[in-house]
């Protein structure tokens, strides 16, 4: 399973699902409504346009099998997300929906030849027997398209209606059935109650323009919702490992385990995060990292699971399989974004049911009207209503934007963990960053040390570095950078217990490592006021490192700003955004680092709580503001601000607490995201206009009479592909503004 909690084999679990047979939101109340019913059952998240479900249950109240079951009963089969024969089974159906659309089409294309002189023939040009003749043909070739490319309509509707409920597919197949049974009954009795009308010929041409719609629509989907499925496939199968007689074998990846030495050829994706040992390549990253060009991967170098070695072989020593690695980590934000409904998708979703049963109620409306003219024509009237109305594209109309905008930006390099948040994102006006770590790069240098009387300089490093070696933030991996830098070995502090307090510093006890009975040393790493010590009088960052008895030392940590910092502060600024930074840092450092990157509103020596107080603030003012992090000490601000960024690729990212995570760490992702969220934005209005307008234009019109069925058909699968074309659009990169620079 994808997930367990902490209490063992009876706690919570969480399973990534895709449903089978799924393609609308009625669909997916069906399968929520169907698996929250099941005991044991504890939260259900069904996405229709990814086709996915997360499903979190108890294990000691059910077995999968029995919620497996109990969405199979109502007509929706779930399969594995890690299942290894889904690609397979998709391809199948792919390949069978085509061959429904080509019989369609070709079936259509014959019924269109034979129903043509019965519309230019003059009276007279034409015997009873030959119109009658020309009938006959065109209903035998119109059983299979009824029969074969129909069937998915039908089995969805009879589906809908063992279950008592009102499905989109309901009103398509009671459409095609209504129209085949009235030219069915003209073809036999011509002089009947249904009148002598034929049909077959818009039967089939609506059926083919319903089956183009669907399959433009299905391939369009994967594209722009594929950049999840192109990451997941990124692992290989196999892989050659070394064996104990020195052999290179090949083995499953699954097989592999921390401390393995695997080869990974040219052309293959590394299958685990590891080092390299043996050889120098070049890996692309591009998905994981966003970084476009190809980095170079010598000896000593990190590798990244996913990543693909483009140039040569390399031996590769395992750190972290499976669910260890920042791959599964990347998968997991992108899952659990792909399953989200943002407000607009669930104002739609709620709006679709009601709509269906107005549109049946308009349908019968409709025929009760036409009735007392003529029957056949108010069949077919109400045929047209079924067809024209269905709410197909109200409920793409924000998912398939959504989705196309979360894959742009993963390509990116910007994971989505809430999709809700574009829409957030979109309507900021205020973007406030963090110093160390955001604005300036993830591991600053260490400058001057400053040591009390007695101390020297590298002691007082060493103590640092052995303290901090457990922590992420910038400045405890600078002290131990440096003291990696000088020294091969670890510190000769041993580490018994570390407290990490949120902005502040570090508290821990260390001991001299293979001296069991001796004292531990009670240390504080941090800012002055943590450490109780007066701070240097320099604009530079610095922390200091204190002791019961006082301060020990004090250091210099010289920060650059990220090459790419005024460039993104001049872009957020023409995009009408105000910029501000705020900065646990002492205020002369944080105003020196904002006077480089061109932002005038500065604010240091801020704790974590003045931080989320001037948030607050900001938001009381009517500002709707968005937050630029490092994810480490930042966490109650980015969870509380209106949209929220997490920087730096040593973030936990299953743990962040923002709405998107910066992968490389170029500030240039944070204006390049919110322009696309303002483009998602803009296309999810559209395509919500253009659906209410479709429906207000068309309902009329065919209530009327004036709309025939096979247009009617047309209308249909038109106004879907205009919401998912138009959506697609998202996938494509946007015009480059011009920014300024430093």
């Amino acid at each position: 399973m994808d997930g367990q909690g902490d209490e063992g084999q009876g706690g919570r679990w969480e399973s990534q699902v895709v449903v089978e047979g799924m393609h609308c939101a009625a669909c997916a109340f069906s399968v929520e409504n169907a698996l929250s019913q099941v005991p044991g059952v504890l939260e259900v998240d069904v996405n229709a346009a990814t086709r996915r479900a997360r499903v979190v249950w108890s294990a000691a109240a059910v077995k999968p099998s029995r919620w497996f079951a109990a969405s199979a009963a109502a007509g929706y089969r779930l399969l594995p997300a890690a299942d290894l024969f889904l690609r397979a089974r998709r391809t199948r159906e792919a390949r069978l929906a085509l061959w429904r659309w080509l019989v369609a089409g070709f079936c259509m294309m014959q019924v269109m030849m034979y129903a043509y002189p019965a519309y230019v023939a003059e009276p007279g040009d034409m015997t009873a027997d030959a119109a009658q003749l020309l009938r006959w043909a065109s209903w035998v070739l119109t059983l299979p398209v009824l029969l074969f490319s129909c069937s998915p309509f039908f089995r969805s509707a009879l589906r809908d209606l063992r279950a008592r409920r009102v499905g989109m597919d309901l009103p398509v197949a009671l459409g095609i059935a209504i129209t085949f049974v009235v030219s069915t009954a003209a073809t036999f009795d011509p002089t009947g109650p249904l009148g002598s009308e034929v049909y077959f010929d818009s039967l089939t041409m609506f059926v083919f323009f319903l089956l183009t719609g669907r399959w433009l629509e299905a391939r369009l989907r994967d594209r722009t919702a594929g950049a999840l499925e192109a990451l997941m496939n990124r692992l290989p199968d196999s892989v050659e490992r070394l064996g104990a007689d020195g052999e290179f074998t090949r083995v499953a990846v699954r097989r592999l385990a921390a401390g393995d030495v695997v080869r990974v050829l040219p052309g293959e994706a590394f299958p685990a995060d590891g080092v390299v040992l043996e050889g120098e390549t070049a890996a692309d990253e591009a998905l994981l990292t966003g970084e476009s060009r190809p980095v170079s991967r010598g000896c000593g170098a990190r590798v990244l699971a996913g990543s693909h070695n483009l140039s040569s072989a390399v031996r590769v020593r395992i750190d972290a399989v499976g669910d260890d690695t920042r791959f599964a980590q990347i998968v997991a934000l992108m899952e659990n974004a792909s399953l989200q409904k943002p407000r607009l998708a669930r104002l739609a979703d709620r709006a679709a049911r009601p709509f269906l049963a107005a549109v049946l109620a308009a349908a019968a409306a409709a025929a009760a009207l036409w009735w007392h003219i003529d029957p056949g024509k108010a069949l077919m009237v109400a045929v047209s209503v079924l067809i024209v109305t269905c709410p197909c594209a109200l409920s793409l109309a924000t998912p398939a934007a959504m989705l196309a905008s979360a894959g742009a930006l993963a390509r990116r390099g910007v994971m989505v963990r809430n999709l809700q948040a574009l829409e957030a994102l979109a309507a900021i006006d205020t973007l406030v960053f963090d110093k160390t770590g955001t604005l300036t790069g993830e591991t600053p240098r260490l400058g001057r040390v400053y040591c009390r009387q007695g101390m020297r300089p590298g002691d007082a490093v060493e103590l640092a570095a052995a303290l901090g070696q457990r922590s992420l933030h910038p400045a405890s991996r600078a002290m131990t950078a440096a003291w990696a830098a000088q020294f091969r070995s670890p510190p000769a502090w041993e580490l018994l217990q570390v407290t990490e307090h949120g902005g502040l510093g570090l508290e821990g006890r260390v001991r001299r490592r293979g001296l069991a009975d001796a004292e531990a040393w009670r240390l504080r790493l941090g800012s002055a006021a943590f450490c109780g010590v007066q701070p240097l009088d320099i604009e530079s960052a610095q922390i200091h490192l204190s002791d019961p008895k006082g301060w020990i030392a004090s250091f210099v940590l010289n920060e650059e700003l990220r090459p790419d910092a005024c460039d993104a502060v001049a872009a957020l600024k023409a995009q009408a955004l105000a910029v501000r930074l705020l900065s646990g840092d002492r205020a002369a450092a944080a105003c020196e680092i904002g006077r480089q990157a061109g932002i005038h509103a500065v604010q240091g020596d801020c704790s974590p709580e003045s931080k989320l107080g001037t948030l607050r603030e900001l938001q009381a003012e009517g500002h709707r503001v968005g937050m630029v992090g490092d994810g480490l000490n930042d966490g109650p601000v980015l969870a509380h601000a209106d949209a929220s960024f997490a920087m730096g690729n040593a973030v936990p990212l299953a743990q962040a607490r923002a709405d998107f995570v910066v992968l490389g760490g170029a500030l240039g992702a944070v204006p390049a995201a919110v322009a696309q969220a303002r483009r998602t934005l803009r296309v999810v209005r559209q395509n919500l206009w253009w659906a209410a307008g479709y429906n207000a234009l068309c309902v009329p019109v065919a209530l009327a009479g004036w709309l025939p069925a096979w247009l009617a058909g047309l209308g249909m699968a038109a106004s879907s592909l205009a919401v998912v074309f138009n959506a697609a659009r998202l996938a494509l990169p946007a015009g480059k503004s011009e920014s300024g620079g430093c």
